[in-house]
């Protein structure tokens, strides 16, 4: 299929909105949020008065984290969500990406959209749209940033990029397994100024990074290690300062029955939530052969409360479709 066919072909799925879970009798949408395909990895973000979630998108079949491109959905109510369709395929659109599509992050900057998203265990890409909805397309045609790029430091995998951008303007970017980089990205949100910043006070650091910023505060969370004698859970530090110093706070989320965990945090409409995903939906069905429900994984959303310090209560996760407190 030429581009042209492809982007045409992206547009019309994106300005279809289809359910993706029907809401209970109260009207409230319920855990998980979505059920019409397996999700993960969810990246919350307001733009204007619709909430987006941008999910890495596991596939029912296949070999591992089987994850071949990126959808969105929306919400302007917390009851409905709706999926967008496909937005992104970077084996199909990049030249360069070869496999392993994982957990995502997409932000706005002067009216345009840039969707950072990790392949090959070692690249980090961006995409940029006009629409929050895609389609997206590759500005680049080779990675803003590598395993091997100068200044990284990491012994593992090269994935999860996470971007905030602070109230004058600077974009940061966190990134990385076991050892979390930070690189500021340029006005542009496609290039950065070629310095790697090594974050340091995140206590078990291993993957998941998310910046939100409360009242001043910076907000550093992430999922611990699972090499630790303990399931992975969504610890959190805080700092003054973006490239802190940070100081461990504790856990947000206990793991969960995926075996991963991964989260964002957001804001909308004074309330403030924490979105994650189990494998409860998985585990509730019958699976192709071979293939285990942790690799199956569907997104949720539960409120989060601070206490009086700024510090963050724990988020007990919601199940069976309970309504969110």
């Amino acid at each position: 299929m030429d581009k042209f066919k492809y982007l045409f072909l992206l547009l019309l799925v994106s300005c279809t909105a289809k359910p993706a879970a029907e809401p209970s009798e109260d009207g409230l949408i319920g855990n998980p949020i979505v059920t019409g395909i397996y999700t993960a990895d969810p990246s919350a973000h307001v733009f204007g008065d619709t909430l987006y979630v941008y999910p890495s998108h596991d596939e029912a079949e296949g070999v591992g984290f089987n994850m071949k491109d990126y959808h969105v959905f929306t919400t302007t109510d917390m009851k409905h969500f709706a999926d967008r369709g496909v937005i992104f395929s970077p084996f199909e659109q990049t030249t360069w990406a070869k496999q392993f599509a994982w957990a995502p992050d997409c932000v706005e900057r002067n009216g345009k959209y840039y969707l950072y998203y990790p392949t090959d265990v070692k690249h980090i890409g961006v995409a940029v749209s006009d629409s929050p909805t895609g389609p997206f397309e590759d500005p680049l045609g080779h990675p803003l940033l590598s395993i091997d790029s100068p200044g990284v430091i990491c012994d593992r995998d090269f994935i999860d990029p996470a971007v905030f951008i602070d109230d004058d303007g600077q974009a940061y970017m966190f990134v990385g397994q076991n050892t979390m980089c930070c690189i500021k990205l340029n006005e542009d949100m496609i290039s950065y100024d070629g310095e790697v910043h090594i974050i340091e006070g995140l206590e078990e650091f291993f993957e998941a990074a998310w910046m939100h910023k409360y009242n001043g505060k910076y907000y550093l969370s992430y999922s611990n290690s699972p090499f630790t004698g303990h399931q992975p859970e969504i610890a959190y530090a805080m700092a003054d300062n973006p490239l802190g110093p940070y100081e461990y706070k504790g856990v947000i989320l206990d793991p969960v029955s995926s075996g991963t965990n991964h989260h964002s945090i957001v804001e909308y409409k004074g309330q403030w939530y924490l979105f994650y995903h189990t494998s409860d939906l998985s585990l509730s069905r019958q699976l192709p052969e071979g293939r285990k429900p942790g690799l199956c994984r569907s997104i949720c959303v539960d409120s989060l409360f601070y206490n009086p310090d700024g510090t963050i209560q724990k988020v007990i996760p919601t199940v069976n479709r309970e309504k969110l407190k």
